[in-house]
């Protein structure tokens, strides 16, 4: 039988007191959202928290989604508590980033979806978790709140390894910031081995024109781990070019072909001189 070792149960009533409960309790204790992760890895002991703090009753004041607005018309905002579901059923964020949707659908099943946050998906940092390579391939940042204050972290340097990332034990992830690009559009596909399963690999990328030429390009894949040099190159390489079902489909070929060593979303940039 399968049963997570020993913990203690805490039940947070506001970011501030989650905060307080992390660094009272010190790295034995974890977060716990829609548990969808983290609770099949203490059955299988492979997680041993002494302590669980459970943030569920977060969800009024960090799920959201916010498109744009008067003070910051060039930004999506994602509260940390916001469900799988509520990203999918978002119209107004599929309108500006249509690769959310498209990872969402694809995100296991109903029951997962309804109670699976994107800060979980995150934090949990999963190789094969498809809304870390969404969030890379957007140039997302996330927001952190600790005890001594907020601080922004750079996807690419949130997400440090395979379920490590850069938040400090007594650090909650409270929101995630997408810049809005004009001309920019996104998309991901994922292929796996039944409806709902993680990822044998998908891949993501968004693309931003200037007219029918590439302006710039990030791609991004999940569950390999492709050489990062490589990878530059080849979003660097589309910069440039025009924007053909022949250059997709050859830059497609040459991602298949990157050597995967291990497992870890990874994605780079290539960006144009032309602002």
């Amino acid at each position: 039988m399968q049963v997570p070792g020993p913990f203690e149960y805490e039940r947070a009533t506001s970011v501030d007191h989650a905060i307080g409960l992390l660094d009272r309790l010190g790295e034995g204790a974890r977060v716990v959202a829609g548990g969808h992760s983290l609770l099949p890895m203490m059955k299988l002991r492979i997680a041993n928290p002494e302590y669980l703090v459970d943030i569920n009753d977060l969800a009024p004041e960090l799920g959201y989604v916010v498109v744009g607005g008067i003070n910051n018309p060039n930004l999506v905002r994602l509260g940390a508590m916001t469900r799988h579901r509520e990203i999918l059923d978002s119209d107004a964020l599929a309108a500006v980033c249509p690769i959310f949707r498209d990872a969402e659908r694809v995100i296991a099943d109903p029951v997962v979806r309804n109670r699976g946050t994107l800060g979980g998906s995150l934090c949990q940092a999963d190789p094969a978790e498809d809304l870390s390579t969404v969030c890379t391939v957007l140039d997302a940042v996330c927001l952190a709140k600790g005890p001594s204050g907020e601080r922004e972290i750079a996807i690419d340097d949130f997400l440090v390894g395979p379920y490590e990332t850069a938040l400090a034990h007594n650090e909650v992830l409270i929101e995630v910031r997408i810049p809005l690009r004009h001309n920019t559009s996104s998309a991901y596909a994922k292929v796996e081995r039944r409806v709902g399963d993680w990822a044998i690999t998908a891949a993501g990328a968004a693309v931003t024109l200037d007219g029918q030429t590439i302006l710039a390009a990030r791609v991004g894949l999940t569950a390999v781990n492709p050489d990062p040099v490589a990878l530059a190159e080849l979003s660097a390489g589309l910069v440039g070019q025009p924007a053909t079902e022949e250059v997709f489909a050859e830059a497609g070929r040459r991602a298949a072909q990157l050597p995967a060593d291990g497992a870890a979303p990874r994605s780079t940039s290539g960006t144009s001189p032309v602002n």
